[in-house]
């Protein structure tokens, strides 16, 4: 189940749950939350990026025995090759 992120509509009017932002575990199937489930407050649900990525850990052995180069900056438009 996706986890959205909601926000109160005016932060004057809201808790401390809503004022910045929380985290709901919905369903996709699920209508969003209108309001905060604390004080009531209007909210919103805000559109975020998903967190997608390969881990770090092995990727840059991974990526130097596929044949790739790691360049480290050295200046404005001078870089060095590590491997």
């Amino acid at each position: 189940m996706p986890i959205y992120e909601y926000r109160a509509q005016d932060p004057a009017q809201a808790c401390e749950l809503c004022r910045d932002s929380f985290e709901q575990l919905q369903s996709i199937s699920e209508k969003p939350l209108k309001a905060c489930p604390q004080c009531g407050a209007p909210v919103r649900r805000i559109i975020s990026p998903p967190a997608v990525g390969a881990s770090q850990s092995g990727l840059d052995d991974r990526a130097k025995n596929a044949g790739f180069s790691k360049f480290r900056k050295l200046s404005k438009g001078e870089y060095e090759k590590e491997y």
